[in-house]
């Protein structure tokens, strides 16, 4: 796997991302059953998909981000 550069992440359309990472999760996830352990090549896989993800939720418009979950459950609300 080569190493994918923000630049080259810019550069790409949405849906080449999701293409990119969906392709990149299936690689980790052999790698990761390969190896056995974290090594060099699933650090890189992960910094890859890191990338990837920031330039989605830098390229979504404000409507989007206020329909993206937040991440907090039912348990988070204070009483």
């Amino acid at each position: 796997m080569a190493v994918l550069r923000a630049k080259d992440v810019a550069k790409m359309d949405e849906k080449e991302r999701k293409k990119k990472l969906t392709e990149l999760k299936m690689e980790l996830i052999k790698a990761s059953v390969a190896a056995n352990k974290t090594n060099a090549k699933t650090k890189e896989i992960k910094k890859a998909i890191a990338r990837l993800l920031t330039v989605n939720n830098m390229t979504q418009t404000p409507t989007e981000k206020a329909r993206a979950p937040t991440g907090k459950t039912r348990g988070d609300n204070k009483k």
